[in-house]
């Protein structure tokens, strides 16, 4: 992008209010580690030859965090960056001089990304850094699980439904899709992820399954709901001298209740990040077919919402 200021850069410096969406950019912008997430992807990325030189790295990354944060495909990425200028100023891009990406290239970025499994690395980046300033807390884990929605229609070329999602009842309610499994310090801050689809009844991907690979090894304390529950830990943990504060499954009592309760106000810091990425962010139904293209999706809004979450502490001072 080009360093002289255009007319329209003139007019929008005079504003009198900052809009809230110039102010999230703005502030995710100062957070990003982007000289780390840039060498990540940097040995990946096409160089510049015969043909066509490719855009800049940093302005496709921009871009794909923008899918991220406003849940945009590859063709509406590329309308709003024609339709948007505070999305064009964060993306690095003057019309005057640049030609915006059109939605193939944006494909392609986002294609190389899930080819070389750049956002769990990502994710890995992110959470360094987060243990290099100390925001990120060893003492207690808090496991979860959440539901993301797949269109269940046939009406479609194939006329079958995605062979890698799986029905589940929540409640009185049937969910097809699948589900994303983290485990967050006490602050609800993520430092592990896993997928799969959402069948609950399976024995082979039950959310207990899933919680050897949501522990980092360090905790003293282990939260969670009944669905993580197992009595033969409760004796493991407390003959390590550890704390097991899961929710106890089978028949209810008032002393029961109570605990859980007491457990409940800890463990309910495990739904800030499903907030962040589900509500403030969109991501409710996957948009591709295949677990592998959405769990990359997962990888990389769980980063972000790690720095969206802390950026108070992680802006520079005076910014």
């Amino acid at each position: 992008m080009t360093e002289q200021r255009t007319f329209a850069d003139a007019i929008l410096s005079n504003k009198r209010r900052t809009t809230r969406r110039e102010q999230f950019l703005f502030e995710m912008d100062q957070v990003i580690p982007w000289a780390t997430v840039e060498a990540l992807v940097a040995p990946h990325y096409p160089k510049a030859g015969r043909g066509r030189p490719p855009l800049p790295m940093g302005t496709m990354l921009r871009i794909y965090f923008l899918q991220q944060w406003f849940n945009l495909s590859d063709p509406q990425a590329e309308d709003m960056l024609y339709d948007s200028e505070s999305m064009r100023r964060f993306a690095r891009i003057d019309l005057l001089h640049d030609t915006g990406p059109d939605e193939t290239k944006i494909g392609k970025f986002r294609h190389l990304l899930e080819a070389h499994q750049l956002t769990a690395r990502m994710f890995d980046a992110v959470k360094a850094l987060l243990e290099a300033r100390k925001l990120l807390l060893k003492a207690g884990t808090i496991v979860d699980a959440t539901i993301i929605g797949a269109p269940s229609s046939t009406k479609h070329a194939t006329k079958t439904r995605d062979p890698e999602r799986r029905q589940t009842k929540k409640g009185n309610q049937w969910y097809f899709g699948m589900k994303g499994h983290v485990g967050t310090d006490r602050r609800g801050v993520i430092h592990t992820i896993t997928t799969t689809d959402a069948a609950t009844t399976d024995a082979a991907t039950a959310d207990i399954t899933q919680l050897p690979h949501l522990l980092h090894g360090q905790e003293t304390t282990l939260h969670g709901d009944k669905a993580y529950y197992k009595a033969e830990d409760t004796l493991q943990w407390e003959l390590s001298g550890g704390r097991y504060l899961v929710n106890k499954s089978g028949k209810r009592t008032d002393c029961w209740d109570a605990i859980h309760r007491t457990r409940s106000r800890v463990r309910a810091m495990v739904e800030h990040p499903f907030h962040t990425i589900k509500r403030l962010w969109g991501f409710t139904t996957v948009r591709y077919r295949g677990l592998a293209k959405n769990t990359a999706r997962v990888y990389a809004l769980c980063p972000l919402a790690n720095l969206f979450r802390l950026r108070h502490r992680l802006r520079p001072q005076g910014t």
